[in-house]
């Protein structure tokens, strides 16, 4: 049986904080809703619905309303009647196994509103249930600073009026299989320019500094003939019947344009206080009959989609060790997640949270696996790569609300693997490919293709024979033991602080208590500072182009950024070097971490130079200090010494770790101060903590 929908009645309207700065109206998106027939009541979801309770009228709502409270309970023949119909009202089905189960589905109906920004959406102070469906474009970037190409995209709120739980088929039988004919479709960039585009970054972005890690986008465009909402939820009711291993499959209609798609990855969800994200990378391109065990092991013993997974994972970390309660975030997995067509490996990264859920949203854009990392260069990158903007690729759909108790919930998926369609037909679907070091051009351009292929079968051919297989045609892998295996062994590769709430600490740091952390642009800092705090330090980050002060500090720990340190024009590198030349005068106990590592090291006379090889995002064995430890590096740039240590005037002895075949500097220590190259913080470096404590003694000998 369906679950009864509910209705909010105009009594609980009150109690919303409005959306917008005072003085402005936002905009309202109106749908003239079917008449509802009256008679009598049917046998099946769609027979006809209990009358409209006289006096009851529909709210008005715009971002400048106010909207909340508790959903009246109706029936849903008449909610599903009107999303049905030929002029809907804005409305959503949402499949989301993980969330209401495999064979149930959310329907929804509201009123659209256009909010400036995510701060700015209504939300009910008290109430249960969904109350707002979001959607959010790249260009919502612009909220935290970001950049980003603003292509006018707006921010969608659909107020939620009514809610529904129906089960899947019952639904999928009313809707009507309809033509769906895709022509003129074109990808906006050619295979070859984008797989010189690819190169590029490789070459001058990766290979200089600029980040580990960048994801290209590019989109395919076309128009549905004879388009109508019919043809919408055909695509929909096709991707319920091919597709699996999606986190939800959708369909959202604004009022002014129609989403449909079946995105694999959760951007974050908070429920009863506790928070996911899940890093999703890696791609496996089944054969044309079907993955192998022999092409599946291929993929996971590949280093580049390993890495590619690793680097993604540790910056969703960075993500919720800023929205998490201290020592809340933790990983689960590697897992492999399988679809129709294509394969990915995930992590789940959990935590508690006392956040609201629109700051946690505003907090995680977005994710890396459609940006890059470090985030803010990555975001710098894709506007120079990517002039036309991009859309909603890449942004989030999230379901905002209250549950039984009145605690926040939040469930949002991030929009990849999506049609953006206008009323006219035309439509756009934005895919890409993470590009690290050791990228094939040629195999990325194939891979946004693999991406595509699922929405374009959907949307061009006859679903026949292909609906019939269903998703559940291919026997599934991620069970078999030498899979299992070999995601077993990835995690054992990794920092057990970040995988296990029972790993042992190391000794607490007696003194100092106090810690500033100075963040060069690189949100590592976060994870840093979770570390610290393990270490029972009192911990402040501040930003390089913020103010602060280290008076009152006992130790200064100078972050890592990205970008080539040699560049005497940054005015990043001008600061750290100077903060840098103070704490040696003045005999600051300091820890510098990577780029300002190598700026302390052109400070001591030692020669920084560009890799042959970029070390973005590898993990290495390496001897620090007589001791042999595995340790994550993300740098293009390195330190060289041809000796272990170093006698500079003015500072004193330095002794240094070192690579004893290239001589690359991987740490120095002297007087009151310690650096590293590596990333102690880091899901690659064993023992983080550790390292960190001894590191800090060092400083303070």
């Amino acid at each position: 049986m369906a679950a009864p929908a509910r209705r909010r009645s105009a009594r609980h309207l009150r109690g919303v904080r409005p959306c917008g700065r005072p003085g402005q109206r936002g905009r309202r998106v109106q749908q003239r809703r079917p008449a509802i027939r009256r008679g009598r009541r049917g046998r099946g979801l769609l027979g006809a619905g209990p009358s409209i309770r006289p006096g009851v009228r529909r709210a008005e709502v715009c971002c400048r309303g106010h909207r909340g409270g508790r959903p009246a309970v109706t029936g849903t023949s008449g909610l599903l009647r009107r999303v049905l119909a030929a002029e809907p009202p804005p409305f959503a089905l949402l499949h989301r196994p993980e969330r209401t189960g495999r064979h149930q589905l959310d329907v929804l109906t509201g009123e659209s509103c256009m909010p400036d920004s995510l701060a700015d959406v209504p939300m009910a102070e008290d109430g249960q249930g969904h109350q707002v469906l979001a959607v959010v474009p790249y260009r919502q970037l612009r909220e935290r600073g970001l950049a980003c190409v603003d292509d006018g995209a707006p921010l969608t709120a659909m107020l939620i009026t009514e809610q529904a739980v129906v089960p899947l088929t019952d639904l999928l039988r009313h809707i009507p299989e309809v033509p769906v004919r895709l022509v003129d479709g074109h990808f906006d960039t050619d295979d070859d320019t984008y797989a010189r585009t690819v190169e590029r970054i490789v070459s001058d972005e990766i290979g200089q500094g600029t980040g580990s890690n960048f994801v290209l986008g590019r989109r395919f465009a076309g128009r549905i003939a004879d388009y109508d909402l019919d043809v919408a939820r055909t695509v929909f009711r096709r991707l319920c019947e091919q597709e699996s291993g999606a986190y939800w499959t959708f369909l959202i209609h604004t009022g002014t344009r129609t989403f449909v798609g079946a995105t694999p990855e959760r951007h974050v969800s908070l429920d009863a206080g506790d928070a996911v994200m899940n890093p999703i990378s890696g791609t496996y391109r089944y054969p044309g009959d079907g993955p192998t065990l022999a092409g599946l092991m291929a993929f996971l013993d590949s280093h580049k989609e390993s890495d590619e997974l690793h680097m993604v994972l540790d910056e969703e970390l960075k993500m919720m060790a800023r929205v998490c309660d201290s020592g809340g975030a933790r990983v689960l997995g590697p897992r492999l997640k399988e679809m129709a067509r294509l394969a990915h490996t995930e992590y789940l990264i959990t935590g508690r949270s006392r956040r609201h859920p629109l700051d946690i949203l505003s907090e995680t854009l977005f994710a890396p696996t459609v940006t890059g990392s470090p985030l803010a260069s990555a975001c710098r990158v894709i506007t120079r790569y990517e002039p036309a903007g991009r859309g909603y690729y890449g942004g989030v759909a999230a379901l905002i609300g209250r549950d039984s108790a009145g605690g926040h919930r939040l469930d949002s998926a991030i929009m990849i693997r999506t049609a953006d369609i206008d009323p006219t037909g035309r439509v756009g679907i934005g895919v890409g490919a993470t590009l690290v070091r050791h990228s094939n051009p040629t195999a990325e351009a194939a891979e946004t293709h693999a991406k595509a292929a699922t929405l374009l079968r959907v949307m061009s051919t006859d679903p026949g024979a292909e609906a019939r297989r269903g998703p559940g045609r291919l026997r599934p892998l991620g069970e078999h033991p030498y899979v299992r295996d070999v995601l077993q062994r990835r995690r054992r590769g990794l920092a057990g602080f970040w995988l296990d709430t029972g790993h042992q600490r190391p000794t607490p740091v007696s003194s100092p208590r106090r810690v500033l952390v100075v963040d060069a642009e690189d949100t590592f800092t976060a994870m840093i500072a979770e570390q610290l705090r393990s270490l029972e330090l009192e911990v402040t980050v501040r930003r390089w182009d913020e103010p602060y002060a280290w008076d009152a500090e006992d130790l200064v720990v100078l972050g890592p950024g990205p970008g080539d340190p040699r560049d005497a024009d940054d005015p990043r590198n001008l600061h750290l070097r100077r903060a840098i030349e103070t704490l040696l005068a003045g005999r600051k106990p300091f820890l510098a971490v990577c780029l300002s590592h190598q700026l302390l090291c052109r400070a001591l006379g030692l020669d920084v130079r560009r890799g042959a090889v970029p070390h973005q995002g590898t993990q290495r064995e390496i001897e620090l200090f007589g001791e042999n430890e595995t340790v994550g590096f993300y740098n293009t740039f390195a330190a060289h010494s041809d000796t272990d240590k170093l006698d500079v005037p003015g500072v004193g002895p330095v002794e240094v770790s070192r690579d004893a075949d290239t001589g690359e500097v991987h740490a120095l220590r002297g007087p009151r101060f310690a650096s590293l190259q590596f990333h102690a913080e880091s899901v690659l470096t064993r023992n983080g903590p550790a390292l960190f404590a001894a590191r800090i003694d060092e400083a303070l000998a």
